[in-house]
């Protein structure tokens, strides 16, 4: 009981810390009378009341709404407060550690205010709009910028979407105002680059207008400055065109050049989407260029080996359970063809990573058909014109494979032209003698 008795008086004291026994002393001694000790007790609290109305605006009432009151109510405290704290930032001194701290309260106000202005409502996960698939990001970052309206995405109190096919991204509010359809979607119909060399038409062609939003610009910059994408060779508004760099494929492959130059959004994001298709066949387009590029004339023959090894890899056991193969699976191509190239290989060609990357591979390939597996050992040639030296094989640098019967010679021993092979030579008797 006597706890009891104690917890009862705590209470009581917290709730009302005047009323207690010690006022009637106080009073007796002369002391400050009860009423006194209530007017300092309201005094102090405008005191602390007017201090925290000063402390630029970040006082809870700010951030929680009272009972009873109204959003514009709110709205009015906040934009004072936003420009008391203008005010301050302006008074303080430059680069000091209080207008630094007002800083960051401004920007939170601001935040809130906005918050206010357009409060969150529920938005759908997934939106399907000209062909892009919208789906609704979580991430509280404010790094991004909206695609359509250019202004910076704020993460931590508005919604926003990115396509998960092109990577375009806005504002929940902006999704009604899209009119760019997904470059995903023209990947997918038209995977084929512009392969002339910026191939301008003018600026009086297009109307003097955006050829993507056919917003008026003109070189001057009035109404708005006209920039020209370098792979479309037109001209975009500043909203369509955001000087995103880029490499040209009709520069690499004309000039061998990968300096990036300035493109459009939507160029930016279609380079992006085909820079690992291979839709580059280099005989067709540039014969020329493996004259003047000696780093495509070794990457041929090493994709032209792995063609040659492709055929031991798959009627092997052992190399099928060890996935031989899969070192290749970012660029499949590789064992379909040898002339087909994307830009990302033209790109690391010209960096060397892709000569590393592949002689390496070339070499784990070859390890495994001479001398790890018997079977693939077994499969090897013996020069029927010298019938000397050790097996050949069909990769080896120093030997030439008949193009009818894939027989493999040495180089010194077989020529083309002027040699015959004795298995074709083989092969017809045995099919005459059956006629």
């Amino acid at each position: 009981m006597a706890y009891d008795e104690k917890l009862a008086s705590f209470r009581q004291a917290r709730l009302n810390p005047f009323d207690r026994g010690e006022e009637e002393d106080g009073a007796e001694d002369g002391k400050i009378p009860p009423q006194a000790k209530s007017e300092l007790y309201c005094s102090e609290a405008r005191t602390h009341g007017s201090e925290r109305a000063m402390d630029l605006g970040l006082a809870e009432d700010h951030f929680s709404r009272p009972v009873g009151s109204l959003v514009a109510c709110d709205v009015e405290h906040l934009e004072q407060a936003i420009e008391e704290c203008k005010r301050l930032i302006l008074e303080l001194p430059e680069h000091s550690e209080r207008q630094k701290d007002t800083v960051v309260k401004l920007i939170h106000l601001r935040l809130k205010l906005q918050e206010l202005k357009e409060p969150e409502e529920e938005e759908p996960n997934l939106r399907v709009l000209l062909e892009h698939r919208f789906s609704k990001e979580k991430s509280k970052s404010v790094k991004q910028t909206c695609d359509k309206c250019s202004a910076i995405i704020w993460g931590l109190i508005q919604t926003w979407y990115t396509c998960t096919g092109c990577y375009y991204r806005c504002h929940s509010k902006c999704m009604n105002l899209i009119n760019k359809p997904c470059v995903r979607s023209k990947v997918s119909h038209q995977s084929e680059y512009q392969l002339s060399i910026c191939p301008e038409i003018g600026l009086d062609r297009q109307d003097y207008r955006c050829a993507e939003c056919r917003t008026p610009v003109s070189l001057r910059g009035v109404p708005s400055e006209a920039r020209q994408c370098d792979y479309t060779g037109q001209y975009y508004c500043s909203t369509c065109h955001w000087n995103d760099t880029a490499i040209v494929p009709a520069r690499v492959i004309h000039n061998w050049e990968f300096e990036p130059r300035k493109v459009c959004r939507s160029s930016m994001r279609y380079l992006a989407l085909m820079m690992s298709r291979p839709v580059l066949k280099l005989k067709e387009i540039n014969p020329l260029l493996f004259n003047f590029v000696e780093e495509l004339v070794e990457i041929r023959k090493l994709r032209q080996d792995v063609l040659l090894m492709k055929p031991y890899f798959i009627t092997c056991k052992e190399a099928m359970e060890a996935r031989l193969l899969f070192q290749l699976h970012e660029r499949q191509h590789f064992v379909e063809n040898d002339d087909m190239y994307s830009l990302l290989d033209l790109i690391e060609v010209a960096s060397g990573r892709l000569s590393c990357s592949l002689t390496e591979i070339h070499t784990t390939f070859a390890k495994h058909i001479k001398l790890d597996c018997e079977r693939c050992q077994a499969k090897g040639f013996v020069c029927e014109l010298c019938k000397e030296g050790d097996i050949l094989y069909p990769f080896d640098s120093h030997t030439s494979v008949c193009h009818d019967c894939s027989a493999v010679f040495h180089r010194d021993c077989y020529y083309d032209n002027s040699t015959t092979c004795p298995r074709c030579a083989r092969m017809s008797e045995r099919k005459r003698g059956w006629l």
